[in-house]
């Protein structure tokens, strides 16, 4: 192999820099140097910047398919079917919008806002009045911790960012426990799964369980991933690099295979991800297996001391055989955030928002306005900052979803003095909760315990609820205030 190139370009007489032998001959304007990539023997420039040069009347062009580097226009035919850059075969458990909902619903683009905050004024002066009297049943608070992450968060050398993540996850793994889903026998299915964090949290807090699978699922490439620290264990560590959207967990290889319950889990899953992650599981996922399955058999394996069945209840972790309880979705765990970024036509509530007299237009509103719960008010530019610096620091680990607030209604002056800065955020709370309700209620209607809860301080986040829902015919204990 070549060595390597020296790291400044030798000076010619005068002081005029000079190309580094062996390498191209192309100054980088935008770099200030000479590229150091190597040209074809008997050429001055590399193959990139082999257009500088005269060649048998040879031109290069724009690649099609990513015009970011060129190729020779005779060559073009040929280097379309290895391009990089070159749509990829779609993977068997890739299945169009199946997840999507509507198909054909239409974005509502109407920004006035204003018809509905007299509405709402009116909903928290009566504290609530049919049909919404359950935004005043606030749900309790469930800041929990686990064992498994009790050396990292007493470590000091780890910074305030971290820490904040730290007791995230762990509240998320302690509130697993108290439900009864972390056990062997499982394939844990991490929504936006980022860098994996949460999943290698509930490895560490699995230890040696038998038969544990994980899969990953980001539809965007990460760097930094946690995934190799799993790759010498025994279970399969796998991640789906493919849109919540397509994804159908009944080809992808591993439960096809092994037929195991799953457990959704998610920290921070922005708004439409997780409507599309329930529907992918208690639609996509549980449906279809049920439709395979009518009478599905208990999947028992060995541990040293018991036989452990698949489910949710303490007489199933005992080894007893309680077959007609096991459903293919063992659970579901979600740290919610970012409604702002929900749609209609994938949102999983619809149903419930129709029978309480509302629609796509109200749903606009509400979508927009819940920023206000985590924007507030933000009446100088120096007030903005501060709010962005802090949902910085929050939201600093590469792992996190893009938290981009609506910048429009957290800058805009048209609502100055019509509203307090209290009744913006108490408003854009009922929005979040009014969203939330459509979830629980859709999970409810298809059998599954569901709750809301707060996980976490809204000192760590001001994204502090958590989603939770266990199949209803299981006797695990839900929360309660």
């Amino acid at each position: 192999s070549p060595a390597p190139a020296p790291t400044a370009e030798p000076a010619a007489a005068g002081g005029l820099r000079v190309p580094v032998p062996g390498r191209c001959g192309y100054f980088v304007e935008r770099k200030k140097r000479f590229c150091k990539m190597i040209p074809a023997q008997g050429r001055l420039f590399c193959g990139e910047h082999g257009h500088q040069e005269e060649e048998n009347d040879r031109k290069r062009i724009p690649c099609p398919l990513d015009p970011k580097h060129t190729v020779y226009e005779d060559q073009l035919q040929k280097h379309l079917k290895k391009c990089n850059s070159r749509e990829k075969p779609k993977p068997a458990y890739f299945v169009q919008d199946i997840n999507a909902g509507l198909k054909d619903a239409t974005e509502i683009l109407d920004e006035q806002v204003s018809p509905f905050l007299c509405y709402f004024k009116e909903q928290i002066d009566k504290k609530g009045g049919e049909p919404f009297c359950f935004l005043y049943f606030f749900f309790p608070d469930q800041m929990l911790s686990h064992q498994a992450l009790q050396e990292a968060l007493n470590d000091p050398k780890n910074g305030e960012s971290a820490f904040k993540h730290l007791k995230q996850q762990a509240s998320i793994l302690g509130n697993m426990e108290k439900l009864h889903l972390l056990g062997p026998g499982r394939c844990f299915i991490e929504f936006g799964a980022g860098r994996g964090k949460l999943s290698h949290w509930v490895d560490i807090a699995l230890q040696d369980a038998e038969n544990v699978h994980f899969l990953l699922v980001e539809r965007a490439t990460t760097r930094f991933k946690v995934d190799g620290k799993h790759r010498k264990r025994d279970y399969i560590f796998e991640r789906l690099q493919v849109d919540i959207q397509h994804l159908c967990l009944n080809k992808v290889p591993i439960l096809e295979k092994e037929k195991l319950p799953v457990v959704g889990i998610g920290k921070h899953l922005c708004g439409v991800a997780t409507d599309l992650a329930l529907r992918c599981l208690v639609e996509s996922y549980a449906t279809q297996y049920d439709e395979r399955n009518e009478e599905p058999s208990p999947k028992r394996f060995k541990s040293d001391k018991t036989d452990i069945a698949f489910n949710n209840s303490a007489d199933e972790r005992s080894g007893k055989n309680v077959s007609e309880n096991w459903k293919p979705v063992a659970g579901i765990v979600i740290a919610l955030c970012c409604h702002h970024r929900c749609q209609w036509k994938h949102y999983v509530g619809r149903e419930f928002f129709r029978t309480v007299g509302l629609g796509p237009v109200e749903f606009n509103y509400f979508q927009r306005m819940t920023s206000w719960a985590t924007c507030g008010m933000r009446e100088t530019i120096t007030e903005a900052s501060t709010v962005d610096a802090k949902s910085k620091d929050q939201n600093s680990d590469t792992e996190e979803h893009d938290q981009v607030h609506n910048r429009i209604e957290c800058s805009s002056d048209s609502l100055q003095g019509l509203l307090t800065v209290e009744e913006r955020k108490q408003i854009g709370r009922l929005c979040k909760l009014l969203i939330d309700q459509g979830r629980i209620k859709y999970l409810q209607q298809r059998g599954y315990n569901a709750a809301l809860q707060y996980y976490i301080d809204s000192t760590v986040s001001l994204e502090n609820v958590l989603l939770t829902a266990v199949s209803s015919q299981s006797s695990v204990p839900q929360p309660t205030a």
